[in-house]
């Protein structure tokens, strides 16, 4: 058994030599400089600009001691590790006093960034986070830090993968409850202990192929050993496949979901959006073809984000102005997540046994001929008697092969709570619960790198029964897909896109 280990071993480092070597280009120091080993000390203020009770600068690298001693005036000893002290902080250069506040000290490898960290917790007035900065600059080894320079030392440092890297800039960026949820999970490693996990796999598998190939006539080993790679690979493909089948939930959820009012003129768009808003975000006239553009509003809908769109009414026009708006109207319903397909309920029939043909046929001039999500709105209710629009109702209920319809007046109120409630529950579906299963795919390059793995995948099997080699190959380049979303393999190319979104000080 010993042998045959050191067999797998010995054939996987000759044949994954490539992906040792990207594994060192990835993790590839970022510190150049004039002298081997050379890493500047980087410091930026970590917490938000603008006047504040308190700030927090943030130093990190090998100088991050001298640092903290020359700007509180400590001789030798340096305050415990991870313990707030209180200090007057001083000018390096004159010793003028620049603020008293709280210092902390995090000794490496036991950090953020795993190097020396240092912070300084000041009073936010501009004044005193400027003296403070300047101060820092003024020491030698000592540089301002880059866009996400800070996060990009802790996953050079292996304190973070490239997924951990994404769920904190999410988290920085959550405006969201389920936002929040979804991207502390994934900074918790969740999503990338699953990547992990389905590399190990692959990992073994092709260490068992390639032993095969190697040594199969030698060492008399069993063809068995290529039945359980074949077990072992179908099944990995049919997670990832099941992983990449997930309505784009995780990713929705990140950046929003695409909800755009649709419909004719004067139904009440441009006044669904005000009210759901709160605001005069549209502009409102009795004018058929006033909205002309599309207006958009983020908002927060039962925890979930939507990027609400109003949009030019549909209709043939002359005015090419209005023409144009009808046009980027109907790109966007296109691409839309979910659609509200608004009419003013004076359009429907007033013989009420045509409605369950005319909203049909209405949703398809609005929608296309593709069905998409959508939901139907009949606005302007309150210029209904109470008997109508029980009748209405009526009707509606026993119609089949509706979306969910809603019955609302943007003019007093009725009926938007119902609106509101039901809109939520189709946001929330389409989104998913962050902290249930699974954890979701969120970004659009880890869908890219795995669906190259599916196709990876898809070579092994073409090719398992005709060249072993060319098999073994696929299973290399599926591991090599895989490892460049935690970062395992080839990312320098992708770090810069992921680390520039990450504020100055993070």
């Amino acid at each position: 058994m010993a042998k045959m280990f050191r067999m797998l071993s010995g054939a996987l480092v000759r044949r994954c030599s490539g992906v040792a070597a990207g594994l060192r280009f990835a993790l590839r120091p970022l510190c150049s400089a004039p002298g081997p080993g050379y890493c500047p000390t980087i410091f930026a203020l970590s917490s938000g600009h603008g006047k504040c009770g308190v700030a927090v600068i943030r130093v990190s690298g090998p100088a991050s001691a001298s640092a903290l001693r020359s700007l509180a005036g400590m001789k030798q000893a340096l305050p415990a590790p991870r313990t707030a002290v209180l200090h007057s902080l001083l000018d390096p250069g004159t010793g003028e006093p620049l603020d008293r506040g709280l210092v902390l000290w995090f000794p490496g490898p036991h950090s953020f960034t795993g190097e020396d960290c240092a912070e300084f917790h000041v009073h936010g007035g501009p004044a005193v986070i400027s003296g403070v900065l300047q101060a820092l600059g003024s020491l030698p080894g000592l540089r301002p830090a880059e866009a996400g320079e800070f996060t990009r030392r802790a996953f050079q440092a292996g304190k973070l993968d490239l997924t951990e890297v994404e769920g904190l800039g999410d988290l920085i960026h959550a405006e969201t409850e389920a936002q929040r949820r979804q991207a502390l999970r994934q900074m918790a490693g969740d999503l990338g202990r699953l990547y992990q996990g389905w590399s190990q796999a692959l990992t073994r598998n092709l260490a068992h192929m390639e032993a095969f190939i190697d040594f199969s006539e030698d060492e008399n080993i069993e063809e068995g050993v290529l039945k359980q790679v074949d077990v072992s690979v179908e099944q990995l493909r049919e997670e990832l496949e099941a992983h990449l089948r997930d309505g784009r939930r995780g990713e929705r959820l990140r950046s929003g979901v695409q909800v755009v009012i649709a419909g004719e003129t004067n139904a009440g768009k441009s006044s669904l959006l005000n009210t759901i808003c709160q605001r005069p975000a549209a502009i409102v006239s009795p004018v058929a073809g006033t909205t002309r553009d599309v207006v958009e509003t983020p908002l927060d809908i039962g925890g979930f984000p939507v990027l609400l769109s109003d949009t030019a009414g549909l209709r043939d026009t002359g005015d090419s102005v209005e023409r144009e708006g009808v046009r980027r109207a109907r790109e966007r319903v296109e691409q839309a997540d979910l659609t509200v397909a608004m009419l003013d309920v004076a359009e429907v029939p007033e013989d009420l046994t045509r409605v369950p043909h005319f909203l049909p046929e209405y949703l398809r001039k609005v929608l296309g001929v593709s069905p998409r999500p959508c939901l139907l709105v009949l606005n302007k209710t309150d210029l209904l008697t109470g008997e109508q629009l029980d009748s209405l109702r009526g009707v509606l209920a026993r119609a089949a092969g509706l979306p969910p319809v809603c019955l609302l007046s943007c003019t007093t109120g009725d009926g938007l709570e119902h609106f509101l409630g039901v809109l939520q529950k189709q946001v929330e579906s389409m989104c998913g619960n962050p902290l249930v299963g699974a954890p979701s795919l969120t970004q659009a390059r880890h869908r890219a790198h795995l669906l190259r793995c599916v196709e990876a995948l898809a070579q092994y099997r073409h090719y398992r029964e005709l060249d072993l080699a060319l098999a073994a190959e696929g299973l290399r380049l599926g591991l090599t897909s895989l490892g460049r979303i935690t970062g395992r393999v080839g990312a320098e190319q992708i770090l810069d896109l992921i680390f520039k979104d990450f504020c100055i000080g993070k």
